[in-house]
């Protein structure tokens, strides 16, 4: 059975909301972590500009361990360790990161799947319906919580 984890972003002040690049650095630590197991990854975003954000983010992320990752059409032809597209995989992977508003149709092929419980109540909201879902289809759903990147 694959394991969900919902990671619950910490909540801050009523003024403060959780940057998307906080949100995103979170997605990075996820995937280098995912890396460094030897496990390969699939980081699912919304749209073209989403994945070109990430992908600028790992290319920064650690300055003392590069995590190789590749955009759609990008690199071999069996892909990166981490692939980062708006678009269904074409490759086989273990752990799909999901930073899109819905649960994929394709989340049945990854043995683990990470998603995230922002401290905005709307996407709050549709985080509690994408964990409904996957209970639905059958996975073993499960919530940590996530301290903030630095």
């Amino acid at each position: 059975m694959a394991q969900v984890t919902f990671h619950l972003m910490a909540e801050k002040t009523s003024q403060e909301s959780v940057s998307v690049e906080e949100y995103l650095q979170i997605a990075c630590q996820q995937a280098a972590h995912n890396y460094r197991l030897n496990k390969r990854v699939f980081i699912y975003v919304s749209d073209q500009k989403s994945a070109h954000q990430v992908d600028e983010l790992l290319w920064a992320f650690d300055a003392d361990s590069f995590v190789p990752h590749n955009l759609p059409g990008e690199g071999l032809k069996s892909g990166s360790p981490v692939e980062i597209s708006w678009q269904a995989p074409t490759n086989n992977r273990n752990i799909l990161i999901n930073l899109t508003s819905e649960v994929p149709d394709f989340a049945r092929q990854f043995s683990q799947i990470i998603d995230f419980v922002p401290g905005d109540e709307e996407l709050k909201q549709l985080a509690r319906l994408r964990y409904r879902q996957y209970q639905q289809q059958g996975f073993k759903v499960d919530t940590q919580k996530t301290t903030q990147a630095a």
